[in-house]
Protein backbone atom coordinates (compact mmCIF):
# COMPACT_ATOMS: atom_id res chain seq x y z
CA UNK A 1 0.00 0.00 0.00
CA UNK A 2 1.68 3.47 -0.92
CA UNK A 3 -1.01 6.00 0.44
CA UNK A 4 -4.38 5.86 2.27
CA UNK A 5 -5.19 3.21 4.97
CA UNK A 6 -6.01 -0.10 3.94
CA UNK A 7 -9.97 -0.88 3.41
CA UNK A 8 -11.78 -2.78 5.21
CA UNK A 9 -13.88 -5.94 3.40
CA UNK A 10 -17.02 -4.19 3.56
CA UNK A 11 -15.75 -1.39 1.81
CA UNK A 12 -14.17 -3.48 -1.06
CA UNK A 13 -17.38 -5.19 -1.54
CA UNK A 14 -19.65 -1.84 -1.90
CA UNK A 15 -16.77 0.19 -3.61
CA UNK A 16 -16.24 -3.30 -6.41
CA UNK A 17 -19.79 -3.56 -6.42
CA UNK A 18 -20.67 -0.43 -7.32
CA UNK A 19 -18.27 -0.69 -10.29
CA UNK A 20 -19.81 -3.65 -11.44
CA UNK A 21 -23.39 -1.86 -11.02
CA UNK A 22 -22.37 1.20 -13.06
CA UNK A 23 -19.50 -0.62 -15.64
CA UNK A 24 -21.65 0.07 -18.61
CA UNK A 25 -19.24 0.08 -22.06
CA UNK A 26 -16.63 -2.76 -21.47
CA UNK A 27 -12.94 -2.87 -20.31
CA UNK A 28 -12.06 1.08 -20.97
CA UNK A 29 -14.89 2.02 -18.09
CA UNK A 30 -13.99 -0.83 -15.78
CA UNK A 31 -10.41 1.04 -16.19
CA UNK A 32 -11.24 4.16 -15.65
CA UNK A 33 -13.92 3.78 -12.94
CA UNK A 34 -10.74 1.52 -11.25
CA UNK A 35 -8.34 4.26 -11.47
CA UNK A 36 -10.63 6.68 -10.22
CA UNK A 37 -11.31 4.42 -7.08
CA UNK A 38 -7.50 3.17 -6.43
CA UNK A 39 -5.54 6.02 -7.62
CA UNK A 40 -7.42 9.34 -8.00
CA UNK A 41 -9.80 8.97 -5.21
CA UNK A 42 -8.79 6.71 -2.27
CA UNK A 43 -5.04 6.68 -3.38
CA UNK A 44 -4.62 2.49 -2.73
CA UNK A 45 -2.72 2.69 -5.76
CA UNK A 46 0.21 4.72 -7.33
CA UNK A 47 -0.30 5.95 -10.90
CA UNK A 48 2.63 3.40 -11.34
CA UNK A 49 1.43 0.70 -9.73
CA UNK A 50 -2.07 0.98 -11.25
CA UNK A 51 -0.18 1.57 -15.18
CA UNK A 52 2.23 -2.09 -14.52
CA UNK A 53 -1.23 -3.66 -13.35
CA UNK A 54 -2.73 -3.18 -16.72
CA UNK A 55 -0.07 -4.26 -18.83
CA UNK A 56 -0.03 -7.12 -16.52
CA UNK A 57 -3.50 -8.09 -16.69
CA UNK A 58 -3.41 -7.48 -20.35
CA UNK A 59 -0.56 -10.15 -20.81
CA UNK A 60 -2.64 -13.01 -19.46
CA UNK A 61 -5.20 -14.48 -20.90
CA UNK A 62 -8.69 -14.14 -20.01
CA UNK A 63 -10.79 -10.99 -19.42
CA UNK A 64 -8.39 -8.81 -18.57
CA UNK A 65 -10.22 -5.54 -17.05
CA UNK A 66 -12.01 -8.75 -14.63
CA UNK A 67 -8.74 -9.80 -13.51
CA UNK A 68 -7.44 -5.81 -13.16
CA UNK A 69 -10.56 -5.70 -10.62
CA UNK A 70 -9.50 -8.93 -8.75
CA UNK A 71 -5.88 -7.58 -8.68
CA UNK A 72 -6.44 -4.11 -7.73
CA UNK A 73 -8.80 -5.32 -4.91
CA UNK A 74 -5.79 -8.00 -4.36
CA UNK A 75 -3.40 -5.40 -4.07
CA UNK A 76 -5.43 -3.23 -1.23
CA UNK A 77 -6.60 -5.96 1.12
CA UNK A 78 -5.52 -9.42 0.32
CA UNK A 79 -6.11 -12.57 -0.87
CA UNK A 80 -9.76 -12.60 0.83
CA UNK A 81 -10.12 -8.53 -0.51
CA UNK A 82 -9.00 -10.38 -4.17
CA UNK A 83 -11.74 -12.76 -4.00
CA UNK A 84 -14.69 -10.41 -2.27
CA UNK A 85 -14.08 -7.98 -4.78
CA UNK A 86 -13.74 -9.64 -7.53
CA UNK A 87 -17.08 -11.58 -7.11
CA UNK A 88 -19.01 -8.01 -6.03
CA UNK A 89 -17.77 -6.49 -9.37
CA UNK A 90 -18.85 -9.84 -11.61
CA UNK A 91 -22.43 -10.51 -9.41
CA UNK A 92 -24.59 -7.44 -10.33
CA UNK A 93 -23.93 -7.94 -14.21
CA UNK A 94 -24.64 -11.47 -13.68
CA UNK A 95 -27.74 -10.92 -12.15
CA UNK A 96 -29.11 -8.34 -14.98
CA UNK A 97 -27.66 -10.78 -17.60
CA UNK A 98 -29.65 -13.94 -16.19
CA UNK A 99 -32.69 -12.29 -16.19
CA UNK A 100 -32.61 -10.94 -19.18
CA UNK A 101 -31.67 -14.34 -20.84
CA UNK A 102 -34.93 -15.46 -18.84
CA UNK A 103 -37.11 -13.00 -21.18
CA UNK A 104 -35.52 -13.63 -23.96
CA UNK A 105 -35.31 -16.93 -24.70
CA UNK A 106 -38.66 -18.21 -23.02
CA UNK A 107 -40.71 -19.75 -25.68
CA UNK A 108 -43.22 -17.53 -26.69
CA UNK A 109 -42.05 -13.94 -25.94
CA UNK A 110 -44.14 -10.53 -26.93
CA UNK A 111 -43.07 -9.76 -30.81
CA UNK A 112 -41.73 -6.33 -29.50
CA UNK A 113 -38.97 -8.53 -27.23
CA UNK A 114 -38.12 -10.83 -30.14
CA UNK A 115 -37.82 -7.90 -32.36
CA UNK A 116 -35.63 -5.64 -29.39
CA UNK A 117 -33.29 -8.86 -29.26
CA UNK A 118 -33.27 -9.60 -33.55
CA UNK A 119 -32.51 -5.51 -33.72
CA UNK A 120 -29.63 -5.42 -31.05
CA UNK A 121 -28.42 -9.08 -32.38
CA UNK A 122 -28.25 -7.56 -35.66
CA UNK A 123 -25.96 -4.98 -34.75
CA UNK A 124 -23.51 -7.33 -33.27
CA UNK A 125 -21.00 -8.04 -36.14
CA UNK A 126 -20.33 -3.87 -36.38
CA UNK A 127 -19.49 -4.21 -32.71
CA UNK A 128 -17.20 -6.65 -33.31
CA UNK A 129 -15.62 -4.58 -36.21
CA UNK A 130 -15.59 -1.07 -33.99
CA UNK A 131 -13.57 -3.83 -30.74
CA UNK A 132 -11.63 -4.62 -33.29
CA UNK A 133 -10.17 -1.99 -35.06
CA UNK A 134 -9.57 -0.04 -31.83
CA UNK A 135 -7.17 -2.60 -30.94
CA UNK A 136 -5.06 -2.10 -34.23
CA UNK A 137 -3.21 1.16 -33.66
CA UNK A 138 -2.08 0.04 -29.92
CA UNK A 139 -0.83 -3.41 -31.61
CA UNK A 140 0.82 -2.07 -34.41
CA UNK A 141 2.58 0.09 -32.34
CA UNK A 142 4.18 -2.39 -30.39
CA UNK A 143 5.45 -4.35 -33.51
CA UNK A 144 8.55 -3.65 -34.76
CA UNK A 145 9.27 -2.31 -38.10
CA UNK A 146 10.91 -5.73 -39.08
CA UNK A 147 7.77 -8.04 -37.50
CA UNK A 148 5.51 -5.92 -39.78
CA UNK A 149 5.08 -8.66 -42.09
CA UNK A 150 4.83 -11.37 -39.51
CA UNK A 151 2.32 -9.17 -37.84
CA UNK A 152 -0.25 -8.94 -40.93
CA UNK A 153 0.28 -12.35 -41.28
CA UNK A 154 -0.95 -13.75 -37.42
CA UNK A 155 -4.10 -10.96 -38.02
CA UNK A 156 -4.79 -12.65 -41.14
CA UNK A 157 -4.35 -16.43 -39.85
CA UNK A 158 -6.59 -15.21 -36.77
CA UNK A 159 -9.32 -13.53 -39.03
CA UNK A 160 -9.28 -16.40 -41.63
CA UNK A 161 -9.72 -18.89 -38.34
CA UNK A 162 -12.53 -17.46 -36.81
CA UNK A 163 -14.44 -17.40 -39.77
CA UNK A 164 -14.10 -20.69 -41.08
CA UNK A 165 -12.69 -22.99 -37.94
CA UNK A 166 -15.19 -22.00 -35.24
CA UNK A 167 -13.91 -24.55 -32.56
CA UNK A 168 -10.27 -24.56 -33.69
CA UNK A 169 -9.59 -21.18 -33.54
CA UNK A 170 -7.25 -21.17 -30.27
CA UNK A 171 -5.06 -23.67 -32.31
CA UNK A 172 -4.61 -21.13 -34.30
CA UNK A 173 -3.86 -18.41 -31.25
CA UNK A 174 -1.50 -20.56 -29.65
CA UNK A 175 -0.03 -21.66 -32.85
CA UNK A 176 0.78 -18.04 -34.06
CA UNK A 177 2.11 -17.35 -30.43
CA UNK A 178 4.09 -20.39 -30.97
CA UNK A 179 5.62 -19.35 -33.95
CA UNK A 180 6.37 -15.88 -33.00
CA UNK A 181 8.35 -17.45 -29.46
CA UNK A 182 10.00 -19.37 -31.85
CA UNK A 183 11.43 -17.18 -34.03
CA UNK A 184 12.24 -14.61 -31.03
CA UNK A 185 14.47 -18.01 -29.22
CA UNK A 186 15.96 -18.83 -32.63
CA UNK A 187 17.16 -15.07 -32.99
CA UNK A 188 18.63 -15.30 -29.49
CA UNK A 189 19.71 -19.37 -29.00
CA UNK A 190 21.11 -18.99 -33.11
CA UNK A 191 18.98 -21.98 -33.82
CA UNK A 192 16.86 -22.26 -37.31
CA UNK A 193 13.29 -21.38 -36.54
CA UNK A 194 12.42 -25.13 -38.31
CA UNK A 195 14.30 -26.82 -35.83
CA UNK A 196 12.51 -25.57 -32.91
CA UNK A 197 9.23 -25.79 -34.29
CA UNK A 198 9.55 -29.63 -34.44
CA UNK A 199 9.22 -30.20 -30.73
CA UNK A 200 6.05 -27.50 -30.81
CA UNK A 201 4.49 -28.84 -33.45
CA UNK A 202 3.68 -32.01 -31.56
CA UNK A 203 2.36 -31.04 -28.78
CA UNK A 204 -2.21 -31.45 -28.69
CA UNK A 205 -4.95 -29.21 -27.19
CA UNK A 206 -6.84 -32.11 -25.36
CA UNK A 207 -10.55 -32.18 -25.73
CA UNK A 208 -12.89 -33.12 -22.64
CA UNK A 209 -15.42 -35.85 -23.75
CA UNK A 210 -19.16 -34.87 -22.73
CA UNK A 211 -20.68 -36.53 -19.63
CA UNK A 212 -23.70 -34.85 -20.07
CA UNK A 213 -24.70 -31.13 -20.27
CA UNK A 214 -23.53 -29.81 -17.15
CA UNK A 215 -20.10 -31.12 -18.33
CA UNK A 216 -20.04 -29.92 -21.40
CA UNK A 217 -21.51 -26.32 -20.55
CA UNK A 218 -18.18 -26.68 -17.92
CA UNK A 219 -16.13 -27.20 -20.75
CA UNK A 220 -17.19 -24.23 -22.65
CA UNK A 221 -17.28 -22.34 -20.18
CA UNK A 222 -13.15 -23.05 -19.19
CA UNK A 223 -12.35 -22.36 -22.51
CA UNK A 224 -13.88 -19.05 -22.50
CA UNK A 225 -12.75 -18.01 -19.52
CA UNK A 226 -8.91 -19.31 -20.29
CA UNK A 227 -8.53 -18.62 -23.60
CA UNK A 228 -9.91 -15.05 -24.26
CA UNK A 229 -6.94 -13.15 -25.71
CA UNK A 230 -7.19 -9.69 -26.23
CA UNK A 231 -11.54 -9.43 -25.61
CA UNK A 232 -14.65 -11.14 -25.48
CA UNK A 233 -15.23 -11.08 -29.05
CA UNK A 234 -12.09 -13.38 -29.60
CA UNK A 235 -13.82 -16.11 -28.20
CA UNK A 236 -17.26 -15.47 -29.84
CA UNK A 237 -16.45 -17.71 -33.00
CA UNK A 238 -15.68 -20.27 -30.58
CA UNK A 239 -18.39 -20.31 -28.11
CA UNK A 240 -21.07 -19.82 -31.65
CA UNK A 241 -19.74 -23.08 -32.90
CA UNK A 242 -20.51 -24.87 -29.61
CA UNK A 243 -23.42 -22.61 -28.74
CA UNK A 244 -25.17 -23.10 -32.05
CA UNK A 245 -23.53 -25.70 -34.27
CA UNK A 246 -22.18 -28.84 -32.34
CA UNK A 247 -24.36 -28.61 -29.06
CA UNK A 248 -27.56 -27.06 -30.36
CA UNK A 249 -28.49 -25.40 -27.34
CA UNK A 250 -29.23 -22.03 -29.16
CA UNK A 251 -30.41 -20.69 -33.20
CA UNK A 252 -28.35 -18.29 -34.46
CA UNK A 253 -30.77 -15.76 -33.20
CA UNK A 254 -30.56 -16.21 -29.88
CA UNK A 255 -26.70 -16.35 -29.65
CA UNK A 256 -26.42 -12.86 -31.63
CA UNK A 257 -29.38 -12.01 -28.47
CA UNK A 258 -26.58 -13.56 -26.15
CA UNK A 259 -23.78 -11.19 -27.20
CA UNK A 260 -25.96 -8.06 -27.26
CA UNK A 261 -26.77 -8.63 -23.34
CA UNK A 262 -23.57 -8.75 -22.74
CA UNK A 263 -22.72 -5.69 -24.10
CA UNK A 264 -25.45 -3.99 -23.05
CA UNK A 265 -25.52 -4.83 -19.22
CA UNK A 266 -22.93 -3.72 -16.64
CA UNK A 267 -19.92 -5.74 -15.96
CA UNK A 268 -17.25 -8.24 -18.13
CA UNK A 269 -18.56 -8.96 -21.78
CA UNK A 270 -17.43 -12.40 -21.04
CA UNK A 271 -21.03 -12.91 -19.07
CA UNK A 272 -22.35 -13.76 -22.25
CA UNK A 273 -21.38 -16.90 -21.27
CA UNK A 274 -23.90 -17.28 -18.59
CA UNK A 275 -26.63 -16.73 -21.78
CA UNK A 276 -24.89 -19.65 -23.42
CA UNK A 277 -25.24 -21.70 -19.76
CA UNK A 278 -28.73 -20.81 -19.47
CA UNK A 279 -29.86 -21.81 -22.79
CA UNK A 280 -28.14 -25.09 -22.21
CA UNK A 281 -29.21 -26.11 -18.72
CA UNK A 282 -31.58 -23.34 -17.16
CA UNK A 283 -29.90 -21.13 -14.46
CA UNK A 284 -27.86 -23.47 -12.95
CA UNK A 285 -26.48 -23.72 -16.26
CA UNK A 286 -26.38 -20.61 -16.21
CA UNK A 287 -24.31 -20.21 -12.76
CA UNK A 288 -22.27 -23.24 -13.50
CA UNK A 289 -20.76 -21.49 -16.56
CA UNK A 290 -20.10 -17.54 -15.46
CA UNK A 291 -18.70 -19.49 -11.98
CA UNK A 292 -16.05 -21.36 -14.63
CA UNK A 293 -16.02 -18.75 -16.88
CA UNK A 294 -13.95 -16.62 -14.82
CA UNK A 295 -12.29 -19.30 -12.45
CA UNK A 296 -8.89 -18.71 -14.03
CA UNK A 297 -9.05 -15.20 -13.38
CA UNK A 298 -9.05 -15.42 -9.77
CA UNK A 299 -6.56 -18.47 -10.39
CA UNK A 300 -4.03 -16.35 -12.22
CA UNK A 301 -4.04 -13.43 -9.66
CA UNK A 302 -4.07 -15.40 -6.72
CA UNK A 303 -1.07 -17.46 -7.53
CA UNK A 304 0.70 -14.93 -9.54
CA UNK A 305 -0.04 -11.15 -8.47
CA UNK A 306 3.60 -11.32 -6.56
CA UNK A 307 5.11 -12.61 -10.11
CA UNK A 308 3.20 -9.45 -12.23
CA UNK A 309 6.57 -7.50 -12.30
CA UNK A 310 8.64 -10.43 -14.00
CA UNK A 311 5.54 -11.43 -16.01
CA UNK A 312 5.89 -7.83 -17.96
CA UNK A 313 9.65 -8.32 -18.09
CA UNK A 314 10.07 -11.99 -19.56
CA UNK A 315 10.82 -11.66 -23.21
CA UNK A 316 9.65 -15.07 -24.07
CA UNK A 317 6.13 -14.28 -22.80
CA UNK A 318 6.07 -10.82 -24.62
CA UNK A 319 7.18 -12.62 -27.72
CA UNK A 320 4.47 -15.33 -28.02
CA UNK A 321 1.78 -12.34 -27.20
CA UNK A 322 3.37 -10.43 -29.94
CA UNK A 323 2.01 -13.41 -32.68
CA UNK A 324 -1.58 -14.41 -30.20
CA UNK A 325 -2.39 -10.42 -29.58
CA UNK A 326 -2.39 -9.41 -33.20
CA UNK A 327 -3.94 -13.15 -34.14
CA UNK A 328 -6.15 -12.17 -31.71
CA UNK A 329 -7.62 -9.09 -33.17
CA UNK A 330 -7.69 -11.05 -36.09
CA UNK A 331 -10.11 -12.88 -34.55
CA UNK A 332 -12.22 -9.74 -33.63
CA UNK A 333 -12.20 -8.79 -36.96
CA UNK A 334 -13.25 -11.86 -38.52
CA UNK A 335 -15.98 -12.81 -35.95
CA UNK A 336 -18.11 -10.32 -37.76
CA UNK A 337 -18.68 -12.95 -40.75
CA UNK A 338 -20.11 -15.59 -38.91
CA UNK A 339 -22.40 -13.10 -36.65
CA UNK A 340 -23.13 -11.84 -40.24
CA UNK A 341 -24.03 -15.28 -41.62
CA UNK A 342 -26.77 -16.18 -38.89
CA UNK A 343 -28.89 -12.94 -39.63
CA UNK A 344 -32.32 -14.35 -41.08
CA UNK A 345 -34.21 -11.30 -42.40
CA UNK A 346 -33.19 -9.02 -44.66
CA UNK A 347 -34.31 -5.83 -42.54
CA UNK A 348 -31.89 -6.69 -40.26
CA UNK A 349 -28.96 -6.34 -42.74
CA UNK A 350 -29.84 -2.38 -43.02
CA UNK A 351 -29.67 -2.06 -38.73
CA UNK A 352 -26.44 -4.00 -39.50
CA UNK A 353 -25.20 -0.76 -41.79
CA UNK A 354 -27.11 1.49 -39.58
CA UNK A 355 -24.77 0.36 -36.61
CA UNK A 356 -21.82 0.72 -38.47
CA UNK A 357 -22.35 4.12 -39.55
CA UNK A 358 -22.94 5.02 -35.75
CA UNK A 359 -19.55 3.38 -34.65
CA UNK A 360 -17.38 3.60 -37.04
CA UNK A 361 -18.42 7.41 -39.25
CA UNK A 362 -19.98 8.77 -36.29
CA UNK A 363 -17.96 7.49 -33.57
CA UNK A 364 -21.07 6.93 -31.07
CA UNK A 365 -20.75 3.99 -28.12
CA UNK A 366 -21.36 1.11 -28.38
CA UNK A 367 -24.47 1.06 -25.36
CA UNK A 368 -25.97 3.91 -27.13
CA UNK A 369 -25.96 1.97 -30.84
CA UNK A 370 -27.09 -1.09 -29.60
CA UNK A 371 -29.63 0.10 -27.76
CA UNK A 372 -30.61 2.35 -31.34
CA UNK A 373 -30.73 -0.86 -32.68
CA UNK A 374 -33.07 -2.91 -30.26
CA UNK A 375 -35.25 0.18 -30.72
CA UNK A 376 -35.37 -0.06 -34.53
CA UNK A 377 -36.13 -3.87 -33.95
CA UNK A 378 -39.05 -2.97 -31.58
CA UNK A 379 -40.35 -0.59 -34.10
CA UNK A 380 -40.21 -2.53 -36.92
CA UNK A 381 -42.15 -5.28 -34.64
CA UNK A 382 -44.74 -3.49 -33.99
CA UNK A 383 -44.76 -2.48 -37.80
CA UNK A 384 -45.71 -6.28 -38.36
CA UNK A 385 -41.99 -6.73 -40.28
CA UNK A 386 -41.03 -10.68 -39.99
CA UNK A 387 -39.60 -12.09 -36.91
CA UNK A 388 -36.07 -14.38 -36.62
CA UNK A 389 -37.99 -17.88 -35.57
Amino acid sequence: MTQGSAPGLLTVVREWGRIGCIGFGGPPTHIALLRALCVDRRKWLSAREFEDAVAACNLLPGPASTQLSIFCAWRVRGRWGALAGGVAFIVPGLVVILVLAALFLTGTPPAWVTGAGAGAGAAVAAVAVHAGVGLIPASRRRSAAANRLRWGAYLGAGLAAAAILGPWLVLVLLGCGIVEWTVHRSRDAGASPAALLVPAGKSVLAGAASAGVLLSVAWVALKVGALSYGGGFVIIPLMQADAVDHYHWMTGGQFLNAVALGQITPGPVVQTVAVVGYAAAGLGGGLLASAIAFSPSFVFVLLGARHFDRLRGNLAVRAFLDGAGPAAIGAILGSAIPLTLALTQAWQYGVLAGAAVLLLLLRRGVVLTLLAAGGAGVLLAVLGAPLPH
